[in-house]
C-alpha cells in the first residue's frame, strides 16, 4: 500500500484540542477563537492542526470514551453563531474560569443554551435554514438517526443501555417507532444540534485550508458500551446474553503501570465486521475524513494484536493476546476509500509483527522525544535515528509538558538529555527539543501548543489511568506574546518546512 504524499514533505504543526481555545463561554469552540488560532498557526508558519476527538466527550470528561464515533461534541457548538441566526438571546458573560475547563458547570449552562436555540429555530428560522436542516438530516441518517434516538433514550433511562427496557434495548421495530412518533421534538433537537456543528466545523476547516493548514483529527480505536454504535450495532462486538462486555480492552502492565490499563471498552467482533465487509469502520473512517485531512489513528497496535480482559478481573493483568484484523482490514478499507493519510499510533508495547503491519500499510509511526533518554543511543526516538516518513513529537496529551518532563526527569534521563543538548536544556528545555526534532530528517512534526508556550506540567492536558482533573486545560492570549510565533517561523523557515507559496 502506498505512502500518502501529505507525509512526503517536510512540514510541521501543533497539537491543541478545541476545548483548550479561549473564548468566554467555558470552553473553546468552533467560533472566532479558533479562528484567531488558525491566524496564529499561520503567522508561525504552521501547516498542521492537530486535535484531539471531536466526539462528545465521556466519563472522565475523556474524548477518547463517548457515547458516538460520528456525532461531534455539543460543547464545541459556537453560541455566538445562534445568536447571529436570531434563534438564541444575547448572551451575558458567565465569568467562567479562563484556565481550565469547568465541566461541572460550563454542560449544563452550553446544553440549556442549545435547547433555547433551538426553540427558537423552530420559531423563526427561514424556510432555506429549515430546508438546509432536512437536508443534512437526510444525508447523515445511517448514524444520525442511531445517535439521536439513543440521547434520547439515555435522557430517560440513564446508562448502560443494555439495562434499559428489553424491547428497547433490543431495538425492536415497534418499540423504537413508539419514541420516535412521541418524540419528535427531543430528536429534532439533537439532530439539530449536529447540523450546526457540521456546518461550523466546515467553515472553520475552510478557513484552514485558505491559509495553508491541514487538520489532523484523531479516531479512538475502541467506543464505549453506553454508546450509540454498540447499542445500534450489538452484534458486531463482543457481547453476553445480557448485552454487556464479557471481555474489555486495555494494555498488559508494563513499565508505567504494574497492573497494566483496564480500559473496559468492548472489543470489536472481527469475524462480524469482516462478514460485513467492515462496514461500520468504513462508514465512520469515511465519515471522519468528510471532517479531516490527516487522521491518527490511535492504538494502532490493536489492529494486529489486542489484549483481552475478562470484564469480571478489576485489572489488566489477567488478559490475554488476540488477534485483530490485520492487513485484511485495511486493504478493504483502502479499496473503498483509497489510499488515507493516516498516523499510526504506535506507542507502547510494539512488537517486529505491529512494525510489519504499519510499514506493509504505508501508514507513519510516532516518535516521541521525551522517550528517547535513559537507554544509550540506539534509543529510535533519538533525533538522530528518525526516519523520513515519521511524525516526530516533543510529547503528546498524555505526556508531562517539556517544562514538566525536565524538572521531574529522573537523574540518569536527565544525564542523558544534558550530553546530548548540552546545557542549552536547562534554561529552555521545550525550544532545546523543538529545535532538535524541527533539524531533524523527519518529514513531520508536531508540538503540543503547551511545548510551545514553555508551560509547566501544571498545564498537561491528560494523565493516564487518573479519572478526575484532566482534559481541563485552556490557554488565554495573555499568555502568548510575539515570541514564540516569531521563533517558530524562523526555525520551519531554516529548517525547510515552511510551505512556500
Amino acid at each position: 500500500m502506498a505512502h500518502h504524499d501529505l507525509f512526503a514533505r517536510r512540514s510541521s504543526g501543533v497539537l491543541l484540542h478545541i476545548t483548550s481555545l479561549p473564548g468566554p463561554q467555558g470552553s473553546g469552540d468552533l467560533g472566532p477563537g479558533a479562528r484567531h488560532f488558525v491566524d496564529w498557526l499561520a503567522s508561525a508558519g504552521q501547516t498542521l492542526w492537530q486535535i484531539l476527538p471531536l466526539s462528545p466527550a465521556g466519563p472522565g470528561n475523556s474524548p477518547y470514551q463517548s457515547v458516538s464515533a460520528f456525532a461531534g461534541s455539543p460543547l464545541m457548538v459556537d453560541l455566538d453563531d445562534l445568536v447571529r441566526l436570531g434563534w438564541l438571546p444575547w448572551i451575558a458573560p458567565q465569568g467562567f474560569d479562563q484556565h481550565r475547563c469547568d465541566f461541572e458547570r460550563l454542560t449544563p449552562y452550553r446544553m440549556n443554551c442549545l435547547r433555547q436555540a433551538w426553540d427558537g429555530f423552530n420559531q423563526h428560522a427561514s424556510e432555506v435554514c429549515r430546508n438546509e436542516l432536512a437536508a443534512f438530516c437526510e444525508q447523515q441518517a445511517h448514524w444520525l438517526d442511531d445517535y439521536a434516538l439513543f440521547m434520547v433514550l439515555d435522557e430517560r433511562h440513564g446508562g448502560p443501555w443494555s439495562r434499559w427496557p428489553a424491547a428497547l434495548a433490543r431495538r425492536e421495530a415497534p418499540a423504537l417507532a413508539a419514541v420516535r412518533e412521541q418524540a419528535t421534538h427531543a430528536l429534532g433537537f439533537w439532530r439539530f444540534v449536529q447540523w450546526r456543528f457540521w456546518v461550523q466545523w466546515q467553515r472553520l476547516r475552510s478557513y484552514a485550508h485558505e491559509r495553508g493548514i491541514a487538520i489532523v483529527g484523531d479516531a479512538p480505536i475502541f467506543v464505549a458500551h453506553h454508546s450509540a454504535d454498540v447499542w445500534a450495532h450489538a452484534a458486531e462486538f463482543l457481547l453476553d446474553e445480557q448485552m454487556e462486555p464479557h471481555v474489555v480492552a486495555g494494555v498488559p502492565p508494563d513499565y508505567f503501570s504494574p497492573t497494566g490499563q483496564r480500559w473496559g471498552n468492548p472489543l470489536y467482533n472481527w469475524e462480524a465486521m469482516a462478514h460485513h465487509g467492515y462496514r461500520w469502520w468504513k462508514d465512520r473512517l469515511a465519515h471522519l475524513f468528510g471532517q479531516v485531512d490527516v487522521v491518527r489513528l490511535d492504538h494502532f497496535r490493536g489492529f494486529e494484536t489486542h489484549w483481552e480482559i475478562p470484564a469480571s478481573e478489576p485489572t489488566a493483568v489477567a488478559g490475554q493476546w488476540r488477534h485483530g484484523p490485520g492487513l485484511a482490514f485495511f486493504e478493504a478499507v483502502q479499496e473503498e476509500l483509497g489510499p488515507l493519510p493516516i498516523i499510526a499510533e504506535d506507542l507502547g508495547l510494539i512488537t517486529p509483527a505491529v512494525t510489519a503491519l504499519r510499514e506493509a500499510c504505508g501508514f507513519p509511526g510516532m516518535r516521541i522525544l521525551q522517550f528517547a533518554f535513559g537507554s544509550g543511543p540506539a534509543n529510535p526516538y533519538l533525533p538522530h535515528n528518525l526516519e523520513r516518513h515519521t511524525i516526530a513529537y516533543t510529547g503528546t496529551h498524555d505526556n508531562q509538558t517539556t517544562v514538566g518532563w525536565w524538572a521531574n526527569a529522573p537523574v540518569g534521563e536527565k544525564a542523558a538529555a544534558l550530553a546530548y543538548f548540552g546545557h542549552g536544556i536547562e534554561t529552555e528545555p521545550h525550544w532545546t527539543l523543538i529545535n532538535a526534532l524541527s533539524m531533524s530528517v523527519a518529514n513531520t512534526l508536531v508540538v503540543p501548543f503547551q511545548d510551545v508556550l514553555g508551560l509547566d506540567t501544571r498545564h498537561r492536558m491528560n494523565t493516564p489511568g487518573l479519572a478526575t482533573g484532566c482534559w481541563e486545560w485552556r490557554f488565554n492570549w495573555s499568555q502568548v506574546n510575539h515570541e514564540p510565533a516569531e521563533r517558530l517561523l524562523a526555525m520551519t523557515q531554516a529548517h525547510g518546512r515552511c510551505q512556500q507559496g
